[in-house]
């Protein structure tokens, strides 16, 4: 079972819904999906909202070790992201080595705002946190004490680690931010850091078709006639 922790704002609940389609059509092992959502974790996570912060889980990301109860292995991931490869392919690059896996990213906006009017920030290993493989075992710093009280920087920048040689190395092709890096077609997981296609003001972003082509194959229904419908048409011909 691929264990999947995926964050959860209330104004992007669209955006949750479809990264969890794309992963299930396309997964060919059984997944889980958690929804960090804040009313969920009650009693778990306290800290009050960080003016700088742009999701309602810029910090709650950091309990999936908790919530796991420090065994196995988990992923989290943002929600605004759509997944275009078999998720057990990423799975499957675990190494105990490893306290945690990300793609180590050098990025750095320029822009002062993204979606929603939210502040942007730049600080060093700026969304290596929005894809993260945990070694639960190896993250047990990461307790809810800690969680809701160290800074933000301590949690997004592993400080929580002894040494930053228990940060494994993923792909690229995992965490590739749209708007930022060059466009990539062969992409597995797209990542609308900036604001994604369901914003009108990024409608047409990199790989936004796609994103509204799985909406619409995740609300889709095929018309069927019902079994109780056939009966029904059967006696009335009888």
């Amino acid at each position: 079972m691929i264990r999947i922790f995926i964050g959860f704002d209330a104004r992007e609940i669209v955006a949750w819904h479809v990264l969890c389609h794309s992963i299930l059509a396309r997964s060919s092992q059984p997944v889980s999906f958690v929804p960090l959502a804040l009313h969920n974790l009650k009693g778990l996570f306290w800290r009050e909202p960080n003016p700088l912060q742009s999701t309602d889980f810029s910090f709650s990301r950091f309990l999936t070790p908790h919530l796991s109860g420090f065994e196995g292995w988990s992923l989290f991931m943002d929600c605004d992201m759509l997944m275009r490869a078999d998720i057990a392919e990423l799975w499957a690059l675990r190494d105990d080595r490893f306290a945690v896996m990300c793609v180590k990213h050098d990025h750095q906006p320029t822009e002062a705002s993204k979606f929603l009017g939210k502040p942007q920030t730049a600080y060093g290993k700026k969304n290596w946190s929005s894809v993260m493989l945990f070694n639960n075992t190896k993250c047990r710093a990461l307790s809810p004490d800690y969680v809701n009280t160290a800074s933000g920087l301590e949690l997004h920048q592993f400080k929580w680690l002894d040494d930053d040689a228990l940060i494994g190395d993923l792909p690229r092709d995992w965490n590739h931010l749209v708007g930022y890096d060059a466009p990539n077609p062969t992409a597995r997981n797209v990542h609308f850091t900036v604001g994604g296609p369901y914003f009108d003001e990024y409608a047409a972003c990199e790989h936004a078709n796609e994103w509204f082509a799985e909406r619409k194959a995740m609300v889709g229904a095929e018309q069927r006639a019902s079994p109780s419908t056939e009966r029904g048409s059967a006696s009335v011909r009888d």
